[in-house]
Protein backbone atom coordinates (compact mmCIF):
# COMPACT_ATOMS: atom_id res chain seq x y z
CA UNK A 1 0.00 0.00 0.00
CA UNK A 2 1.31 3.30 -1.00
CA UNK A 3 0.48 6.74 1.12
CA UNK A 4 0.82 10.11 -0.20
CA UNK A 5 0.84 12.71 2.91
CA UNK A 6 0.88 16.38 1.99
CA UNK A 7 2.25 18.38 4.20
CA UNK A 8 2.79 22.65 4.26
CA UNK A 9 5.09 24.65 6.03
CA UNK A 10 4.17 27.12 7.60
CA UNK A 11 4.93 29.94 10.15
CA UNK A 12 4.20 29.75 14.04
CA UNK A 13 0.74 32.04 14.15
CA UNK A 14 1.86 32.61 17.73
CA UNK A 15 4.28 34.87 16.42
CA UNK A 16 3.30 36.52 13.56
CA UNK A 17 2.47 39.93 13.11
CA UNK A 18 1.32 41.98 10.68
CA UNK A 19 2.46 45.42 9.65
CA UNK A 20 0.57 48.14 9.88
CA UNK A 21 1.41 50.14 6.97
CA UNK A 22 1.50 47.44 4.24
CA UNK A 23 -1.00 45.35 5.98
CA UNK A 24 1.19 42.28 5.24
CA UNK A 25 2.33 39.27 6.93
CA UNK A 26 6.01 40.11 8.76
CA UNK A 27 7.54 36.83 8.40
CA UNK A 28 11.02 38.01 9.08
CA UNK A 29 12.29 35.77 12.74
CA UNK A 30 9.36 33.86 12.82
CA UNK A 31 9.58 30.44 13.59
CA UNK A 32 8.72 27.90 10.64
CA UNK A 33 6.64 24.40 11.88
CA UNK A 34 4.63 21.39 10.15
CA UNK A 35 1.20 22.39 9.61
CA UNK A 36 -0.10 20.94 13.17
CA UNK A 37 -3.28 19.35 11.24
CA UNK A 38 -1.01 17.89 8.53
CA UNK A 39 1.27 16.63 11.74
CA UNK A 40 -2.11 14.35 12.11
CA UNK A 41 -2.35 13.48 8.80
CA UNK A 42 1.45 12.00 8.78
CA UNK A 43 0.17 10.40 12.21
CA UNK A 44 -3.06 8.17 10.87
CA UNK A 45 -0.13 7.31 7.86
CA UNK A 46 2.58 5.98 10.09
CA UNK A 47 0.26 4.05 12.30
CA UNK A 48 -1.13 2.08 9.15
CA UNK A 49 2.93 1.45 8.40
CA UNK A 50 3.04 0.37 11.86
CA UNK A 51 0.31 -2.11 10.98
CA UNK A 52 1.09 -3.13 8.00
CA UNK A 53 3.98 -4.70 6.49
CA UNK A 54 3.82 -3.37 2.68
CA UNK A 55 3.31 0.48 3.91
CA UNK A 56 5.24 3.07 2.28
CA UNK A 57 4.77 6.80 3.40
CA UNK A 58 5.55 9.57 1.02
CA UNK A 59 5.09 13.10 2.44
CA UNK A 60 4.94 15.97 -0.42
CA UNK A 61 5.60 19.47 -0.02
CA UNK A 62 5.29 22.80 -2.46
CA UNK A 63 7.40 25.59 -0.81
CA UNK A 64 10.57 27.44 -0.80
CA UNK A 65 14.32 25.68 -0.35
CA UNK A 66 14.02 25.58 3.35
CA UNK A 67 10.71 23.65 3.28
CA UNK A 68 13.45 20.71 3.56
CA UNK A 69 13.67 21.31 7.40
CA UNK A 70 10.15 20.76 7.52
CA UNK A 71 10.01 17.52 5.56
CA UNK A 72 13.20 16.45 7.37
CA UNK A 73 11.07 16.35 10.43
CA UNK A 74 8.53 14.24 8.71
CA UNK A 75 11.24 11.92 8.22
CA UNK A 76 12.28 11.41 11.53
CA UNK A 77 9.15 10.97 12.59
CA UNK A 78 8.85 7.86 10.04
CA UNK A 79 7.86 8.82 6.93
CA UNK A 80 9.69 6.64 3.61
CA UNK A 81 10.16 9.38 1.36
CA UNK A 82 10.25 13.08 1.11
CA UNK A 83 9.49 15.31 -2.29
CA UNK A 84 9.65 18.86 -2.04
CA UNK A 85 8.17 20.98 -4.99
CA UNK A 86 9.92 24.20 -5.65
CA UNK A 87 10.48 26.74 -7.94
CA UNK A 88 10.09 30.01 -8.72
CA UNK A 89 7.88 29.53 -11.19
CA UNK A 90 5.24 28.56 -8.28
CA UNK A 91 5.80 31.16 -6.39
CA UNK A 92 2.82 33.30 -5.34
CA UNK A 93 -0.09 30.38 -5.57
CA UNK A 94 -2.89 30.94 -4.49
CA UNK A 95 -5.17 27.32 -3.14
CA UNK A 96 -6.36 26.96 -7.11
CA UNK A 97 -2.94 27.05 -8.62
CA UNK A 98 -1.38 25.52 -5.57
CA UNK A 99 -3.36 22.28 -5.52
CA UNK A 100 -2.62 22.05 -9.87
CA UNK A 101 0.80 21.70 -8.98
CA UNK A 102 0.83 19.07 -6.12
CA UNK A 103 -2.01 17.03 -7.97
CA UNK A 104 0.74 17.27 -11.11
CA UNK A 105 3.37 16.09 -8.46
CA UNK A 106 1.13 13.41 -7.29
CA UNK A 107 0.28 11.86 -10.89
CA UNK A 108 4.13 11.68 -11.38
CA UNK A 109 4.29 9.27 -7.71
CA UNK A 110 1.49 7.68 -9.29
CA UNK A 111 0.21 4.31 -7.97
CA UNK A 112 -1.21 5.73 -4.53
CA UNK A 113 -4.04 3.65 -2.70
CA UNK A 114 -4.86 6.74 0.19
CA UNK A 115 -3.83 10.66 0.12
CA UNK A 116 -3.69 12.35 3.59
CA UNK A 117 -3.52 16.01 4.09
CA UNK A 118 -4.65 18.31 7.26
CA UNK A 119 -8.15 19.80 7.30
CA UNK A 120 -6.67 23.49 6.71
CA UNK A 121 -3.18 25.37 7.21
CA UNK A 122 -3.18 27.64 9.85
CA UNK A 123 -1.69 30.48 7.72
CA UNK A 124 -4.46 30.42 5.12
CA UNK A 125 -7.44 28.59 7.34
CA UNK A 126 -9.49 28.14 3.56
CA UNK A 127 -9.68 23.90 3.86
CA UNK A 128 -9.82 24.49 -0.16
CA UNK A 129 -6.27 22.83 -1.35
CA UNK A 130 -7.20 19.20 -0.11
CA UNK A 131 -10.79 19.00 -1.96
CA UNK A 132 -9.07 20.85 -5.16
CA UNK A 133 -6.33 18.05 -5.45
CA UNK A 134 -8.99 15.45 -5.04
CA UNK A 135 -11.01 17.13 -7.46
CA UNK A 136 -7.71 17.04 -9.89
CA UNK A 137 -7.23 13.65 -9.62
CA UNK A 138 -10.57 12.39 -10.23
CA UNK A 139 -10.82 10.53 -7.05
CA UNK A 140 -13.41 10.27 -4.37
CA UNK A 141 -12.54 12.66 -0.86
CA UNK A 142 -13.66 12.80 2.87
CA UNK A 143 -12.93 16.14 4.78
CA UNK A 144 -12.88 16.47 8.19
CA UNK A 145 -11.80 12.77 9.78
CA UNK A 146 -12.03 12.16 13.20
CA UNK A 147 -11.35 8.31 12.85
CA UNK A 148 -10.44 6.18 10.39
CA UNK A 149 -10.14 2.17 9.71
CA UNK A 150 -9.29 -0.01 6.78
CA UNK A 151 -12.59 -2.81 6.36
CA UNK A 152 -12.44 -5.21 3.57
CA UNK A 153 -9.53 -3.38 1.34
CA UNK A 154 -12.14 0.19 1.49
CA UNK A 155 -11.25 2.45 4.01
CA UNK A 156 -14.51 3.68 6.47
CA UNK A 157 -14.28 6.91 8.24
CA UNK A 158 -15.76 9.21 11.03
CA UNK A 159 -16.36 12.34 9.24
CA UNK A 160 -16.63 15.59 11.76
CA UNK A 161 -19.96 17.96 11.88
CA UNK A 162 -20.97 20.64 14.51
CA UNK A 163 -23.46 18.08 16.38
CA UNK A 164 -21.90 14.71 15.60
CA UNK A 165 -20.48 12.80 12.92
CA UNK A 166 -21.34 11.14 9.80
CA UNK A 167 -20.01 7.61 9.05
CA UNK A 168 -18.85 7.02 5.23
CA UNK A 169 -17.26 4.07 3.29
CA UNK A 170 -15.13 5.00 0.65
CA UNK A 171 -13.21 3.11 -1.99
CA UNK A 172 -9.25 3.34 -2.70
CA UNK A 173 -7.81 5.52 -3.90
CA UNK A 174 -9.34 8.55 -1.91
CA UNK A 175 -8.09 11.98 -0.31
CA UNK A 176 -9.07 12.34 3.47
CA UNK A 177 -8.50 15.69 5.19
CA UNK A 178 -7.56 15.07 8.83
CA UNK A 179 -9.01 16.85 12.10
CA UNK A 180 -6.54 16.96 15.52
CA UNK A 181 -9.48 14.82 17.25
CA UNK A 182 -7.96 12.32 15.12
CA UNK A 183 -5.01 11.18 16.63
CA UNK A 184 -1.80 12.52 18.88
CA UNK A 185 0.87 13.03 16.45
CA UNK A 186 3.91 11.05 17.83
CA UNK A 187 7.58 12.63 18.95
CA UNK A 188 10.54 12.53 16.44
CA UNK A 189 13.09 9.96 18.08
CA UNK A 190 17.05 10.52 18.07
CA UNK A 191 17.82 7.36 15.46
CA UNK A 192 14.72 8.91 13.31
CA UNK A 193 16.24 12.40 13.36
CA UNK A 194 19.78 11.11 12.11
CA UNK A 195 18.56 8.77 9.76
CA UNK A 196 16.16 11.34 8.30
CA UNK A 197 19.66 14.24 7.73
CA UNK A 198 20.68 10.46 5.81
CA UNK A 199 18.30 10.32 3.39
CA UNK A 200 17.96 12.87 0.61
CA UNK A 201 15.09 14.38 -0.07
CA UNK A 202 13.95 14.48 -3.97
CA UNK A 203 13.34 17.88 -5.09
CA UNK A 204 11.26 18.56 -8.12
CA UNK A 205 10.72 21.95 -10.42
CA UNK A 206 8.53 23.34 -12.71
CA UNK A 207 10.11 21.21 -15.93
CA UNK A 208 10.06 17.75 -13.19
CA UNK A 209 6.60 17.70 -13.15
CA UNK A 210 3.44 17.66 -16.01
CA UNK A 211 1.95 21.45 -15.63
CA UNK A 212 2.08 24.52 -17.75
CA UNK A 213 3.11 28.20 -16.22
CA UNK A 214 -1.14 29.44 -17.05
CA UNK A 215 -2.06 27.25 -14.01
CA UNK A 216 0.62 27.93 -11.39
CA UNK A 217 2.25 30.59 -9.91
CA UNK A 218 0.80 34.25 -9.21
CA UNK A 219 -0.39 35.30 -12.23
CA UNK A 220 -2.63 32.55 -12.53
CA UNK A 221 -4.25 32.41 -9.08
CA UNK A 222 -7.46 34.27 -9.45
CA UNK A 223 -7.72 34.76 -5.62
CA UNK A 224 -6.62 38.53 -4.56
CA UNK A 225 -6.00 39.33 -0.92
CA UNK A 226 -7.89 42.85 -0.19
CA UNK A 227 -6.52 43.71 2.95
CA UNK A 228 -5.03 42.17 5.85
CA UNK A 229 -5.38 43.35 9.53
CA UNK A 230 -5.38 43.16 12.87
CA UNK A 231 -8.54 43.24 14.89
CA UNK A 232 -9.56 45.60 17.19
CA UNK A 233 -8.51 44.46 20.70
CA UNK A 234 -11.68 43.62 23.28
CA UNK A 235 -11.98 45.58 26.02
CA UNK A 236 -10.92 44.43 29.55
CA UNK A 237 -13.03 42.17 31.32
CA UNK A 238 -14.95 43.23 34.67
CA UNK A 239 -13.82 41.13 37.67
CA UNK A 240 -16.20 40.69 40.29
CA UNK A 241 -15.15 40.48 43.88
CA UNK A 242 -16.79 39.70 47.19
CA UNK A 243 -18.76 36.14 48.09
CA UNK A 244 -20.48 34.17 45.72
CA UNK A 245 -23.54 35.49 46.79
CA UNK A 246 -22.42 38.94 46.33
CA UNK A 247 -20.85 38.18 42.80
CA UNK A 248 -24.52 36.88 41.53
CA UNK A 249 -26.16 40.36 42.68
CA UNK A 250 -23.50 42.36 41.01
CA UNK A 251 -23.63 40.23 37.92
CA UNK A 252 -27.26 40.47 37.90
CA UNK A 253 -27.13 44.36 38.65
CA UNK A 254 -24.86 44.47 35.80
CA UNK A 255 -27.30 42.12 33.15
CA UNK A 256 -30.32 44.41 34.04
CA UNK A 257 -28.46 47.60 33.75
CA UNK A 258 -27.54 46.28 30.31
CA UNK A 259 -31.09 45.21 29.25
CA UNK A 260 -30.32 41.48 28.96
CA UNK A 261 -32.10 40.40 31.42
Amino acid sequence: MKIVVCAKQVPNTNEVKIDPVKGTLIRDGVESILNPDDANALEEALKLKDTYKDVTVTVISMGPPQAEVMLRECLAMGADEAILLSGREFGGSDTWATSNAISAAIKKIGDYDIIFGGRQAIDGDTAQVGPQISEKLDIPQVTYVQDFRLENGAVVVQRQMEDGYEVIRVETPCFLTAVKELNKPRYMTMKGIYEAYEKEITVWGFNDVDITQDKVGLKASPTRVFRSFTPEPKGAGVVLGGSPKEQVAALMDSLKEKHII
